[in-house]
């Protein structure tokens, strides 16, 4: 989530990207007096999963007591479980379930005879210390490890967990030995709903393709950079995947001042308004000219509050693209520590259990919903429960502020909670499509396709496989009694904004409709449609001009048709294909006389509408 309201805070890929800001000062004088040295090509990324279906299912029950704020003596001779997390609205369930950052008398983290304690830490190395430290304790002995700088769980951003699971066990096998310790996805509760975001100028909206050149400060490698990663992929354009060089056709990302998102913010306000640039050395095919360019910072990836900070500030700007377009992609997710969590099964289970049955209160009665912004106040100690209340449920701008923003809306903040039905549908449990295994195997691709901070380097096994990460045994076990029907997610209305339109060279055996060769790029399609569940299609086919004109719009339509049928067989509804059509040799966008220009021109345009 990056640092929050400018608290002290690193985010999921915060180590590396500290060596890498180090060894970047160390390489400067080698980029400024090297031209012609080979660095890293830009690359057109494999996307990640838009599924649109709006994971919200609410299961019909009675209103239950809230929790008090007293702290229960009922629970306090047990054993105490410590979960460390963000601060951030996705872990109200939870926090609501405790009463607090204790468990308080009537809460259901009370009932269910489990002392649970739930402390903030906005660092991802701070949260990746607390739990070696909780491995140190338990592998001595101690079956409920008493420092409070020790953490059984934390709760990270889901698209972060490849990154954080994959580092955090290559310490744990460093430490105890190999396979010795493990950490584990358990389960998920929350969802970002919008609030991380990219913000720049409307046209980057309006037309994708003229964010080529541009440049944004981020925290690379982390959850609102994957947005911007996945609405690339989307959209069909490069990402330079390094941070110290500008490619004119790719999308260039600069790391914020002390990978802060409020800082990438402040870089973008400071560069349009005062001019600020940042140095970079021109690069063309992954190859420098020996030329430096002075660029502005054109935007920011960020979140609550650093998108209402660059709404005060500027008026132009917008929330091109957030997790409300890519709704599947930033869940709350807990990772324990495996050996623990087996051995101390049914408090584990009960907290998720627990968790779940107080989010579906919070998603019937809004007295359950305002007593979490108060339990989540008092669990991160900063701002006031309406404060917390408020970005739960999302704004939108007023009239007054789009007026000042010269007549472009915007949006800021919006969280979710998972319930039961959710959580089982979110996992494929309950309709067989998981959606977060093609967040994981994404996310994972970007980490070594793009090797930011020099993961590949330092993680020479690569990322942990899926399977290894990710346990459901104690989610399915929950078995919470009211969990009710999943919700059918329907596709009846036409729709008519475009989210993305990417341009896909698919193989082809030669005048057939028949794919032939890698299908990686189907694959990232079918991952783009799992991340954007909500969006429904066009796929559009194209050939070269060899051939009769009506017969390569028959050929153009078949090979439309060959991609529609292999995502329908991955599971992609068919009620999602609003449009499936040939266009034959029309709108080439490669010089049909030559061999490089015919093979651009034979693609399939699949165009993402929400």
């Amino acid at each position: 989530m990056g640092r929050i309201l400018k608290q002290e805070k690193l985010t999921t890929l915060a180590e590396g990207v500290i060596v890498a800001l180090g060894v970047a000062l160390l390489l400067t004088g080698v980029y400024f007096f090297a031209p012609g040295l080979r660095v890293a090509v830009s690359k057109q990324l494999t996307g990640l999963t838009i599924d649109g279906g709006d994971l919200n299912n609410v299961t019909k029950g009675a209103k239950l007591p809230l929790p008090s704020e007293t702290v229960s003596s009922t629970v306090a001779s047990k054993g105490l479980i410590r979960i460390a997390e963000y601060a951030w609205n996705g872990n109200a369930g939870m926090i609501v379930a405790n009463g607090g950052p204790r468990t308080t008398e009537g809460s259901l983290i009370e009932a269910a005879g489990v002392n649970l304690e739930i402390v903030r830490q906005d660092m991802v190395g701070g949260l990746r210390d607390m739990q070696i430290k909780f491995v140190e304790e338990f592998a001595s002995g101690v079956a409920y490890p008493k420092s409070d700088k020790s953490a059984f769980a934390v709760s990270i951003m889901g698209d972060g967990v490849p990154f954080y699971i994959t580092t955090t066990q290559k310490s744990l096998d460093e430490k105890f030995g190999k396979d010795k310790y493990h950490v584990q996805v358990l389960g998920a509760y929350g969802l970002s709903y919008g609030e991380d975001k990219v913000i720049g100028p409307r046209i980057w909206k309006d037309n994708p393709q003229s964010m080529k050149g541009c440049v944004i400060s981020s925290v690379i490698g982390d959850g609102d950079w994957v947005v911007a990663c996945n609405y690339a992929a989307a959209n069909k354009i490069n990402i330079n995947p390094d941070p110290t060089t500008w490619d004119a056709n790719a999308i260039n990302f600069v790391p914020s001042q002390d990978d802060d998102y409020i800082n990438s913010v402040k870089e973008l306000i400071k560069s349009q308004k005062t001019g600020y640039t940042v140095p970079l050395k021109e690069v063309v095919n992954g190859k420098l000219t020996g030329k430096t360019v002075n660029h502005k910072i054109d935007g920011a990836t960020t979140w609550t509050p650093g998108d209402k900070m660059a709404f005060d500030a500027l008026s132009g700007f917008t929330d091109v693209v957030s997790t409300k377009d890519f709704v599947n992609q930033m869940a709350t997710t807990l990772v324990g520590v495996k050996e623990w969590a087996l051995q101390h099964d049914k408090e584990v289970i009960a907290i998720l259990k627990q968790t779940y049955v107080a989010a579906n209160q919070m998603k019937q009665y809004d007295e359950w919903a305002v007593r979490a912004s108060e339990a989540v106040q008092k669990t991160y100690n900063f701002e006031t429960p309406k404060y917390w209340y408020d970005l739960f449920k999302g704004q939108k701008a007023t009239p007054e502020q789009v007026t000042k923003n010269g007549g472009l809306d915007y949006n800021i903040g919006g969280s979710r909670v998972f319930n039961y039905a959710d959580a089982m549908q979110y996992y494929g449990i309950s309709d067989g499509k998981n959606r977060y295994k093609a967040v994981y195997e994404q996310v994972s691709a970007y980490l070594t396709d793009l090797n930011p901070c020099g993961f590949n380097e330092t993680c020479k096994d690569g990322v942990v496989p899926y399977d290894d990460a990710v346990n459901l045994y104690f989610l399915t076990s929950a078995n919470v009694g009211d969990k009710g029907s999943v919700q059918k997610i329907t596709y009846t209305d036409t729709k008519t904004e475009v989210l993305a339109n990417g341009q896909w060279n698919i193989n082809f055996d030669n005048g057939s409709a028949t794919i032939s060769g890698s299908t990686r790029d189907l694959e990232t399609i079918y991952n783009l449609l799992t991340q954007a569940e909500e969006t429904k299609l066009k796929v559009v086919g194209f050939t070269d001009n060899v051939g009769n004109p009506a017969s390569n719009v028959t050929l153009s339509n078949g090979r439309a048709q060959s991609v529609v049928a292999y995502l329908k067989g991955r599971g992609i509804s068919g009620d999602r294909f609003q449009l499936i059509d040939g266009r034959g040799d029309a709108n080439p966008v490669g010089d049909n006389s030559t061999a490089s220009g015919k093979a651009k021109n034979r693609r399939v345009e699949i165009t993402l509408l929400k």
